[in-house]
């Protein structure tokens, strides 16, 4: 992060605990906000529902909708959690996930959670995994000391 934020350049503490907290932020939230580029660069975001499963956050959309659309042209996003003030954000690529394994696993993770058993042999939507490439946290009473930038896979 830029030096003008305050922030040490290292952390003193256990960054595997802050790391294992940040998951069971992203795992329990309900609502994630997924942020896209339309193809003529205008910024697009929208809350989905999703769920953690193998390392990946997953959601669905209908292939014909704006984020649908945005992905299939450029499939780079941003999700991040409701909160501004204890923040988890994510960045990536979204993937389609097309392995019956894993899709059974999504399904079944996003039905205990939201009570709500998805088709995913509908053609119309589609599933993406956003295994994050880099992600942020910090709180915001404590920016200058809890603000960590992650640099993952």
């Amino acid at each position: 992060m830029p030096k003008s934020y305050g922030i040490a350049e290292t952390i003193d503490g256990d960054v595997a605990a802050a790391w294992a907290r940040a998951i069971e932020q992203i795992a329990g939230a309900h609502d994630y906000w997924i942020s896209t580029t339309r193809p003529d660069g205008r910024p697009h975001a929208m809350p989905v529902w999703g769920v953690w499963v193998d390392g990946a956050l997953l959601f669905g959309t209908d292939r014909k909708s704006q984020k649908g659309r945005n992905i299939a042209a450029n499939a780079a996003i941003v999700a991040h959690l409701e909160s501004g003030d204890d923040v988890v954000v994510l960045e990536g690529m979204a993937e389609e996930v097309t392995d019956a394994a894993l899709l059974g696993r999504y399904v079944e993770a996003y039905d205990a959670k939201y009570q709500f058993r998805l088709d995913t042999s509908d053609t119309s939507t589609v599933t993406y995994a956003l295994r994050p490439r880099v992600a942020f946290t910090w709180l915001e009473r404590d920016f200058t000391g809890s603000a960590l930038r992650w640099t993952l896979g």
